[in-house]
């Protein structure tokens, strides 16, 4: 499990002050918590940390010392300037099932002869910390063209340590021939003719 260095966030100075001395800002609550620690981690150390993370994901989080099991909550990425503004954990608790997230993979795309629609960017489930997921990979080619995968047809979808809360008939990844799919987009195209005609 990585390990990510943080300190307590000085409050008495505003965030746009530690912004400027290359400080991301952020908070670690939970349940058996007494109190929030507002924390504040090393931008470079942030974005290194995120290049191979996203929400959802667990990690060790060390806080002056203090080593604490974590689950990456929430995150405030500014486009504009390409920096994370603020990050929030959630501290787990070994018997606690926590609500979380995870980005659904696809694999060998181009292996596909079929026209390919990724329907389902993240599932969302619920689990023990032993038992947290950090992403869902789907191996399109082993897919044959012309199928439909839904949830409840994923890998995960079998596991009894894993509660998804994201519907069971949710389309994650279509496959369609390619004649079917040019035929539709056709008849999609046609009918907004008349429409635009009818206007």
């Amino acid at each position: 499990m990585t390990t990510l260095k943080a300190e307590k966030r000085d409050l008495s100075k505003k965030a746009k002050a530690l912004r400027r001395q290359g400080m991301v800002i952020g908070v670690v609550y939970g349940r058996e918590m007494k109190d929030n620690i507002p924390i504040q981690i090393s931008a470079v150390d942030a974005t290194r940390f995120m290049k191979d993370h996203s929400k959802g994901s667990q990690t060790m989080l060390e806080v002056d010392g203090q080593s604490i099991d974590v689950l990456l909550k929430d995150t405030d990425f500014d486009p504009t300037t390409h920096q994370y503004l603020s990050v929030d954990f959630q501290a787990l608790v070994a018997d606690e099932k926590v609500t979380s997230t995870a980005p659904i993979i696809l694999v060998n795309e181009d292996k596909t002869t079929g026209f390919l629609t990724h329907n389902l960017s993240e599932l969302s489930y619920k689990a023990l910390p032993s038992a947290l997921i950090e992403k869902v990979e789907i191996d399109i080619e082993k897919i044959p063209v012309g199928t439909n995968l839904l949830v409840k047809d994923l890998e995960v979808a079998a596991n009894k340590d894993i509660e998804i809360l994201t519907p069971m008939d949710t389309s994650v990844v279509h496959i369609a021939e390619h004649q079917k799919h040019a035929a539709a987009a056709e008849t999609e195209e046609a009918a907004e003719g008349e429409s635009a005609v009818e206007a």
